[in-house]
């Protein structure tokens, strides 16, 4: 495993994280078990660093990650988690201070923390970007003690670009993988400038890029890949990237020719994202303990070549671009 300084923050993390989304659920049946399984391989991998939100699964992935880090006898990893999509309905009027804090709360009692290692604003409507109040809230929360750094959470490369100009925000959590690349252009930059930590999620772009989904894959009905497909639930950008389905399958056939034998597409694409030397962390999820041994291999991968690197931007300026790039 391999670790990659957070930012400005005195703290250094694995550039593998564990995204903590699928083990509190919208991902079909994940048992509570696996999920236990799962993070402990992460763990014993040497991953340093754990992202989950408040509504994945209604706390549940918070109480999951409590319970195995309570039994865990190495390092306390960093833990983030997000907080505001418990708003309903989720609009910009909710994101107050007051709001924020009770939710923030409820973390606390989740995790069993005193203090949380980062809240992040769980992608919230861009005009909260714009309410300096809120970001005021969040340095007397955190003068509190009830959480020691904040950042948020995107859907677009404008939003992060508004947001780390607020001189507390320490990280941005964003998407970005083969089929989501205009991070790359300006944002990483600023970041960079910045000390701002980026954390990656949707690395595989909702399973796509692992080659293992095909036309005739079966999604359950309470997961995302189908209830979620053309963004009725919430941002269609955080299903398969926002890439039409039967257009993620045809980009994918040609990726899989630039794997190396031998290497699985998944840890390929995921070596792909610690290619930006701006990249933090990347969060991929795992159903299970297989899974998360499988990601956190890919750090210890060699660099992919320039050709290489080449070629799948070229894929994704004629396949995907057209249907992605200026959406987010």
């Amino acid at each position: 495993m391999q670790y990659r300084k957070f930012g400005r923050l005195p703290v250094e993390v694995s550039d593998i994280g564990f995204g903590a989304w699928q083990i509190g659920g919208a991902w079909g049946e994940v048992t509570e078990a696996d999920g236990r399984a799962a993070l402990e391989a992460a763990l014993e991998a040497g991953v340093t660093f754990i992202d989950t939100a408040d509504v994945y699964g209604d706390g549940r992935s918070e109480r999951i990650i409590a319970s195995v880090l309570k039994e865990w006898k190495g390092k306390r990893p960093f833990v983030a988690t997000k907080a505001g999509r418990r708003l309903d309905p989720h609009v910009a009027a909710g994101y107050t201070p007051d709001n924020i804090e009770a939710f923030i709360d409820r973390s606390l009692k989740n995790l069993d923390v005193d203090t949380l290692d980062l809240v992040q604003l769980h992608c919230p409507p861009t005009e909260v970007l714009y309410t300096p109040a809120l970001f005021q809230g969040l340095e007397a929360i955190k003068a509190k003690g009830k959480i020691r750094n904040y950042g948020v959470s995107v859907e677009k490369v404008e939003e992060a670009l508004k947001a780390i100009e607020y001189p507390g925000v320490v990280s941005i959590q964003i998407i970005y993988n083969i089929f989501r690349q205009r991070p790359d252009r300006l944002f990483f930059e600023e970041a960079k400038k910045r000390g701002v930590a980026v954390i990656v999620r949707v690395p595989l772009a909702s399973g796509l890029l692992s080659g293992k989904i095909t036309a005739q894959t079966k999604f359950a009905d309470d997961d995302h890949r189908l209830f979620n497909r053309h963004g009725e639930a919430f941002d269609v950008g955080e299903t398969f990237g926002g890439v039409p389905f039967e257009v993620g399958l045809q980009a994918v056939e040609e990726i899989r020719r630039l794997v190396p034998v031998g290497q699985s597409m998944a840890a390929f694409a995921l070596r792909w994202i610690l290619m930006a030397d701006a990249v933090s962390v990347v969060i991929p999820g795992a159903r299970n303990a297989e899974q998360a041994r499988g990601n956190a291999a890919a750090s210890d991968l060699p660099a992919i070549p320039a050709d290489v690197m080449a070629a799948t931007r070229e894929i994704y300026a004629r396949l995907v671009a057209p249907h992605v790039h200026q959406r987010w």
